[in-house]
């Protein structure tokens, strides 16, 4: 199994960033995915799950609204579109399949003026 994440970057309050998370090893098509982050001095916390056909998606209370979790499994590869990003979205942003805890090396994300 291989999960890289990329797409994370600076941005002011109120900006927007898309992550992508490419999968390889696995069959990525059959395979619920999630979106969790970890924020400094934080532990981890679960953002978001999408079903393996990417019909059905769920959102924790803290970003309901503001991101959306999407995936292309003609290209292996599961995206998440952060909007109107606050100071508290600031942490490192994993992807892992969604029956296990384990993740690529993270992207960055920093909300900060």
């Amino acid at each position: 199994v291989q999960l890289v994440e990329s797409g994370g970057a600076l941005v002011q309050p109120g900006g927007s960033l898309r992550l992508s998370c490419a999968a390889s090893g696995f069959t990525f098509s059959k395979t619920p995915m999630n979106w969790v982050r970890q924020a400094p001095g934080k532990q981890l916390e679960w953002v978001a799950s999408i079903n393996d056909s990417g019909d059905t998606t769920l959102y924790a209370n803290s970003v309901k609204g503001r991101f959306t979790i999407s995936r292309d499994n003609t290209r292996s590869t599961m995206f998440l579109q952060m909007d109107a990003l606050q100071v508290q979205d600031t942490a490192v942003y994993y992807c892992s399949k969604a029956s296990s805890s384990e993740t690529g090396p993270g992207t960055q994300v920093t909300v900060s003026t």
